[in-house]
């Protein structure tokens, strides 16, 4: 059975879902600033927020999990190679954002598992 993918889908849609909501509730003018602050446009905080955000509880619910995870996917590397690689690995490093990079990909080749929306709307289909 697929329950490992299952795991991995539900946990990387629960750390985006909190990461986005972090973002709208410490006040979006905050990560706009940090984004400004590293060189990327202020504007994309709204979008990544809105991706992690809605993303999350895509992902939570197995709706357009390929879809989604490539999405983080793409946040994670523009995080890696504009904040995190400069830090090196560890202690505030790129680690975390590697593994979420890594269950991303995973999750881009696997796609929809028994226990999600997804696999329910082939089979109504």
């Amino acid at each position: 059975m697929q329950i490992g993918t299952v795991i991995l889908r539900v946990i990387l849609g629960l750390i985006f879902f909190i990461h986005g909501v972090v973002k709208f509730q410490g006040g979006i003018g905050n990560t706009v600033g940090f984004f400004d602050s590293a060189g990327i446009p202020g504007f994309m905080a709204y979008i990544v927020g809105g991706i992690e955000l809605i993303g999350g509880i895509a992902l939570l619910l197995g709706l357009g999990t390929r879809i989604i995870a490539a999405l983080f996917a793409i946040i994670l590397l523009g995080a890696i190679f504009t904040v995190k690689l400069s830090a090196g690995f560890l202690n505030g490093g790129y680690e975390f954002e590697l593994v979420l990079l890594a269950v991303s990909i995973h999750l881009i080749l696997t796609g929809k598992t028994p226990y999600s929306v997804d696999s329910k709307l082939k089979a109504a289909s």
